[in-house]
């Protein structure tokens, strides 16, 4: 039975919350246990990959950083170079 059937008539229809699991059964006729086992082990598996999934603190820098030269020191106008230091 689909969930418009299961409502009483005249009933709102209204959309599942955000956190609400939808499961869609395509073969078979699940008993109720099965159903909650299966909801179960899925929604563990979600909040293991959650956890897991975090992003770093501290951004690492970016290959153009890591690859870039660093700017040279100004030159010094006070010290004579090479030959023409009179």
């Amino acid at each position: 039975m689909s969930p418009a059937e299961q409502r009483p008539a005249g009933a709102p229809t209204s959309t599942p919350a955000p956190d609400a699991v939808r499961l869609d059964v395509r073969r078979g006729d699940p008993t109720p246990e099965e159903l909650a086992a299966v909801i179960t082990v899925v929604t563990e598996a979600y909040e293991r990959e959650a956890s897991a999934a975090v992003a770093e603190e501290e951004a690492r820098p970016s290959a153009w950083q890591v690859s870039a030269r660093a700017l040279r020191a100004p030159l010094r106008r006070d010290v004579a170079w090479g030959r023409f230091a009179g």
